[in-house]
């Protein structure tokens, strides 16, 4: 049943289709995928390589457009935003997250520069994603992969979004560094009441921080439960296989 659009949710997705083009024909990536997000919910995407998982984030701020159906966010169609408004809305945050050449300061300061946003004290923002003050003056090629992480999520955060897209932003780091970074976007997320939707490939990173759970595979959700649920008891064959490790 398709419900209507309402700004208590974060997302919906309505019947929503995404292919991108191959030698002979459109390869269809997103199946006609429906499902909402509630706002100030922790939401994990899960499933294996090429489910379209990342599709569909790249979808939520409109750095891929959906080929048919609607997608709402808090209750307005996303083709009727303003890409500056809906960016800054919706921030989004890459494994490898783009460094702008220059020290960790200039590229926090990217908001600043571009959407006019005071971002305050650049100590007290830096220092909320885990690092000391000191980095703000560090060249950003000499920052750690787990430092050049948390400045971008700091720089995102600095937009003040209300919904944060996370793309395997840990995958990369130690074991040691993965959990200081869950638990700092839990405490941002219990803070401040930001919606997250976060893809991983980490089966035990979805169990730990997800409320809902999502799961994708060959474009299509094929469910969408409690993740406590769904790991406990996954209703179809597919996702019983992916969580044994079966569907990589």
């Amino acid at each position: 049943m398709t419900l209507s659009p309402s700004p208590t949710y974060a997302v919906q997705f309505q019947h929503i289709s995404k292919s991108f083009p191959s030698a002979q024909h459109a390869r269809p990536v997103l199946d006609q995928i429906n499902g909402n997000i509630e706002q100030g919910s922790i939401t994990t995407l899960v499933g294996p390589s090429g489910s379209g998982k990342s599709t569909l984030l790249s979808l939520c701020n409109l750095l891929l457009t959906p080929d048919s159906g609607q997608l709402y966010i808090q209750g307005k169609e996303i083709q009727t935003w303003s890409i500056t408004k809906l960016r800054r809305k919706v921030g989004i945050v890459f494994q490898d997250a783009p460094m702008v050449q220059g020290t960790a300061l200039y590229n926090l300061q990217i908001a600043q520069r571009l959407h006019g946003i005071d971002i305050g004290d650049p100590s007290t923002l830096i220092e909320q994603v885990g690092l000391s003050a000191h980095v703000l003056h560090q060249q950003v090629q000499d920052l750690s992969g787990g430092q050049k992480q948390r400045l971008a999520l700091a720089r995102t955060l600095a937009n003040q979004p209300q919904i944060l897209l996370l793309d395997e932003i840990t995958s990369a780091l130690d074991p040691s560094s993965v959990r200081e970074v869950e638990q700092l976007l839990l405490d941002i997320q219990r803070t401040s009441g930001i919606t997250l939707i976060w893809v991983t490939h980490q089966m035990e990173q979805a169990q730990r921080v997800g409320q809902q759970t999502w799961f994708l595979m060959n474009g299509q959700l094929l469910e969408q439960r409690p993740t406590a649920d769904f790991f406990a008891h996954p209703q179809t064959e597919e996702a019983q296989r992916f969580i044994k490790g079966e569907l990589q």
